[in-house]
């Protein structure tokens, strides 16, 4: 009967023990569990920081490549940039999605100075980073009123209704050809267009027009005499047009390097 009952006693003390290690196995098997999940965790937010830092230092590179060897290697310079012939719109707003659903232009991709600018080349338009309080619309699928000044006209109606003041400045040295526009709220407060003879005369003239020497002939009219180049009213237009973009909005002509490398624009096409 003794030995019965040390026989269930040495059980019931092997499996005490028995338990007692399996607990130990569970909780080993939690802890490395534990470990394992904070080691991936930790691993993740490695891999997070080092793609910040990688985008940081890309998107630094990137600025300093645009104003040097990223303009060289994709053919372009400043003085090349708004060449003649060359047509673009000034909105004021500091924001250039609005601008591309004002303009309904299909695609949109977002893009730096360098690549919206290259992308113009092949009839596509580049809505400009905000510079100050406006935003340049740059490309030849811009309306030219020398070929049809009724659709300039309504979408520059168009986009005014949309956006508020916009502004049209063309020129083309070749042909002499030149224009600008300032609408509000759809309406025209002043438009000149000039295409070998008047195709759009609207508004009084504004003082910045008057204060640079601008000519604006009247419909029909025509100056026949031979002005000396120096004095030849289309050149003077010509060449001060770009003053009255800068009176009125902002000169492309004259943005630098601190333009061209901040910020990023839309590209699209015109629909």
């Amino acid at each position: 009967m003794n030995s019965l009952r040390e026989f269930f006693q040495l059980r019931g003390s092997a499996e005490g023990a028995g338990a007692v290690q399996g607990g130990d196995y569970v909780a080993v098997f939690m802890l490395a569990l534990l470990f394992l999940i904070l080691a991936v965790g930790g691993l993740f937010v490695w891999l997070a920081a080092r793609q910040a830092r990688a985008r940081q230092e890309w998107s630094v590179n990137e600025g300093r490549l645009i104003d040097g060897t990223r303009w060289a290697e994709m053919g372009l310079s400043r003085s090349e940039m708004f060449d003649s012939p060359c047509r673009w719109i000034a909105v004021r707003t500091t924001d250039p999605r609005a601008v591309q659903k004002a303009l309904k232009l299909a695609n949109p991709t977002l893009c730096t100075w360098a690549e919206g600018l290259a992308e113009t080349r092949e009839r596509r338009l580049f809505i400009t980073p905000p510079i100050g309080e406006w935003v340049l619309v740059v490309g030849p699928g811009l309306p030219d009123p020398g070929d049809d000044v009724d659709e300039c006209f309504h979408r520059l109606s168009d986009l005014s209704r949309k956006l508020g003041l916009v502004q049209f400045f063309s020129l083309n040295r070749a042909l002499g050809h030149h224009a600008w526009a300032r609408l509000d709220a759809g309406e025209v407060l002043r438009a000149y267009a000039w295409a070998g003879q008047v195709v759009w005369n609207q508004g009084p003239p504004s003082p910045a027009e008057l204060g640079l020497g601008l000519q604006c002939f009247a419909y029909f009219e025509q100056d026949d005499r031979q002005w000396p180049e120096a004095r030849d009213p289309i050149l003077q237009n010509l060449e001060r047009l770009p003053m009255l973009a800068a009176r009125w909005s902002v000169d492309p002509t004259s943005l630098d390097e601190r333009h061209f490398t901040t910020g990023r624009g839309i590209v699209g096409e015109m629909t």
